[in-house]
């Protein structure tokens, strides 16, 4: 069973365009619908709360912080078990948020039901999930205050249809619960920071349609990006794996089966000798991981002359489905400044990358395949085509067959 058949196939598109559209009727429907803490987690929350970290991440590998001029990007496997960690503290943070939901119900006049206040939980922070895709883009990622105040927005209005609260004490119950989510907030900014690890997390829903005809097929459309529901839908038996990994739950079953890393050693034999003019020198390899997801990393360093170019294979295993995620979103974003370029797309199906200094000659050329490994050239002194070229020769067919053994 995947993530999205036990939400009915077409519920999970369903849902998130009816609780942020018609957030006072989708609530009543809510309100009375069985459900399971289970089917709630792994049908929703572990779906849409992969949004923000991923976009984070992709974000931050793509473009880097800016800061007075200064842009800087983490090491992949640096950022992504930021990443990772921020995933997985966030559906604790939902769980944990669930049950003050629950333990304030009385005083603010409603029922304590621990299934209807994982409901409100999950659902209300839709809004804020959905709109993480903003962090791909970093330099949009202050709209996530457009997702918080929604989120607040649903919260008010789930509370006293869902936990059967007085409409009169809505406001002072969403307080309360409100200053709760702060505090959970910080606390789990606090762990990540503490681990030395700089996550921006960026949520706010902008505009939402829907193509889709009643399947798991069809789009969603928020503002000028396109999500694919097919893709997003093929990618929820990784996501379901990397649940079952975070929660110990060793009855998967087969379509939930965990992603390897592939070994370092391994991924050293796709680094070629030389690219054109380039002789390849250092070679460093590693690996890492964080509860139970592996990770592995080689690099290879060129040279030509003043030339120079590092080139990095990165295997995001298990984690693999969020990037599988993220390529279901149909991103394209370029940016021109006066010494050069920056821009994200799609070549013959695959996420790339592409970044160029004309002034220092220095840039960067990357590619997503099979949706787990990263492929990035990075150099100064040459050109953009010898950073295509050094990508080209890791042969992303020769990894995409390695992805299925």
């Amino acid at each position: 069973m995947t993530i999205v058949s036990e939400f009915n196939k077409s519920h999970l598109i369903e849902r998130v365009k009816n609780i942020l559209l018609k957030p006072v009727e989708t609530w009543g429907v809510i309100a009375h619908e069985p459900a399971t803490a289970k089917g709630l987690f792994t049908g929703y929350a572990a779906i849409l709360a992969a949004i923000p970290p991923v976009a984070s991440f992709i974000g931050g590998q793509i473009f880097g912080y800016s800061v007075l001029g200064v842009t800087y990007r983490a090491p992949v496997l640096g950022a992504l078990v930021a990443a990772i960690l921020q995933y997985v503290l966030s559906l604790i943070g939902i769980y944990v948020f669930a049950l003050i939901v629950e333990v304030l119900a009385p005083s603010f006049g409603g029922y304590k039901n621990r299934t209807q206040a994982l409901k409100v939980a999950v659902y209300s922070y839709t809004a804020a999930w959905v709109a993480g895709i903003f962090a791909i883009i970093p330099a949009l990622a202050l709209l996530s205050i457009l997702g918080g105040i929604y989120s607040l927005y649903l919260l008010y209005l789930g509370l006293p249809r869902v936990m059967n609260a007085p409409q009169s004490k809505a406001l002072g119950y969403t307080a309360v619960c409100v200053i709760v989510g702060i505090v959970l907030s910080l606390v789990i900014g606090g762990v990540v920071g503490l681990l030395g690890f700089g996550v921006i997390s960026a949520s706010g829903p902008a505009h939402l349609t829907s193509s889709d005809n009643g399947g798991t097929s069809g789009t969603i459309h928020i503002g000028g990006t396109t999500i694919d529901m097919d893709k997003l839908s093929a990618a929820s038996k990784q996501i379901e794996a990397a649940t079952n990994q975070i929660t110990g739950n060793a009855n998967g079953g087969p379509d939930a089966a965990a992603v390897a890393a592939i070994s370092a050693d391994i991924l050293k034999g796709y680094l070629p000798q030389s690219v054109g003019g380039y002789s390849r020198g250092d070679v460093e390899a590693n690996s890492g991981g964080i509860a139970g997801f592996t990770g592995s990393n080689v690099e290879a360093r060129y040279s030509n002359g003043d030339a120079n170019l590092t080139l990095t294979i990165t295997d995001l295993g298990a984690a693999g489905g969020f990037a599988a995620l993220a390529s279901a979103f149909g991103v394209e974003a370029n940016k021109e400044t006066a010494t050069g370029y920056e821009k994200i797309g799609k070549v013959d199906g695959r996420m790339t990358t592409e970044e160029w200094n004309r002034e220092s000659k220095d840039g960067k050329y990357g590619v997503l395949v099979a949706d787990r490994f990263m492929v990035l050239a990075e150099g100064r002194g040459g050109d953009m085509t010898d950073l295509k070229a050094a990508v080209a020769a890791v042969g992303s067919r020769n990894l995409e067959l390695l992805a299925k053994k």
